[in-house]
């Protein structure tokens, strides 16, 4: 494959050249792209220097076959037409064009066949938390639909990128040496405290984020299910977690609940309370699976099952999925639309 990355200076495009070369993905020809910022810094690559070119409405994707974009939703939309034009297929990682009815939105554990049917030649990468969410739903839904579900999200500084991680870092430094706390990233200091609040606010209410997990959920996993979603920005550093409760058609034990996960596809069941053992985002940063805990009944809810998940957003939040979504199109050989 003749491999693109738009953005591969942020912290999703240096994920991208670690997945790629970690799965031995097949690339034959990489070119990467970035602002005139970032045009003309080297990155290595399975040990061959790549110069970044500078983005530009020109012919330079002619031959390429898959383009992986994280630089944001407004250059996805100003330059989808160029990156498409001859054929690439686009798998986006921004807002862009989640929403859209002619834009398949994948994560392929859940429902990679909607990546054959782009009639614009580009895929949307979900939201990260949803991306978590739907992977550990699906061996669920199997079983019995799922009606509702409550999620509160516990998002590391990794979703607002690496200037946002290395703010964090700098802030610890700061506090712990009595000095004011540079902010810079997010509405107020992250270290030692958590902001409730992820993205802007909505009329509803709800924030942006919380209603990309409210929408996105029905298109991935084509369902009426509604998700009433609590997003937090929390002081640790890459990975993130969220605790769950769905309610479903059918009562679901803890039993098969955990059988479920256990088997589930990209799952890892992680849950011996009595041993103190459950996911936490200290020790599974730069994992490739959702881990699963805390699996029980609700206890306000004879239909529901509540649990605790941990993943980690720039891996399988972002990158890795847009690679596995590439990696399912080679496979069933649908990279080139018939």
């Amino acid at each position: 494959m003749r491999v693109a990355i738009v953005g591969a200076s942020g912290a999703v495009g240096q994920e991208f050249l670690r997945v790629l070369a970690e799965r031995n993905f097949p690339v034959s020809e990489l070119v990467l792209f970035g602002s005139s910022r970032s045009a003309g810094t080297e990155y290595e690559f399975k040990g061959k220097k790549y110069v970044v070119k500078e983005l530009q409405h020109n012919d330079d994707f002619k031959d390429i076959d898959i383009a992986f974009t994280s630089a944001g939703a407004g250059i996805s939309k100003e330059y989808a037409d160029t990156i498409t034009k001859y054929g690439a297929v686009m798998i986006d990682n921004s807002s862009a064009f989640r929403m859209d009815n002619d834009v398949p939105l994948v994560v392929p554990e859940c429902n990679a066949a909607d990546a054959l049917n782009r009639p614009r030649n580009i895929i949307a990468n979900p939201n990260c938390t949803t991306i978590m969410m739907v992977v550990a739903l699906q061996p669920l839904e199997n079983i019995s639909h799922i009606k509702r579900i409550h999620i509160a999200s516990y998002q590391a500084a990794s979703g607002a990128g690496a200037a946002a991680m290395a703010e964090l870092e700098q802030q610890y430094r700061e506090v712990l040496d009595n000095k004011p706390a540079t902010v810079n990233k997010f509405a107020y200091q992250l270290a030692y405290n958590v902001i409730p609040q992820i993205d802007v606010f909505t009329d509803n209410g709800y924030t942006k984020e919380e209603m990309k997990m409210f929408n996105e959920t029905k298109k991935i996993m084509h369902s009426d299910v509604n998700c009433s979603a609590m997003c937090v920005r929390v002081p640790s550093l890459r990975s993130h977690s969220e605790s769950i409760w769905v309610e479903t058609e059918k009562p679901i034990s803890v039993e098969e609940a955990r059988a479920a996960f256990a088997k589930g596809e990209g799952l890892q069941l992680m849950d011996e309370p009595e041993n103190k053992k459950y996911p936490m985002p200290l020790f599974l940063a730069g994992k490739d699976d959702v881990y699963v805990g805390r699996v029980r009944k609700d206890l306000a809810n004879e239909n529901g099952l509540t649990f605790w998940i941990v993943g980690d957003q720039i891996k399988k939040g972002a990158a890795l999925n847009a690679v596995q979504i590439a990696e399912y199109l080679i496979k069933v050989n649908g990279v080139k639309q018939k």
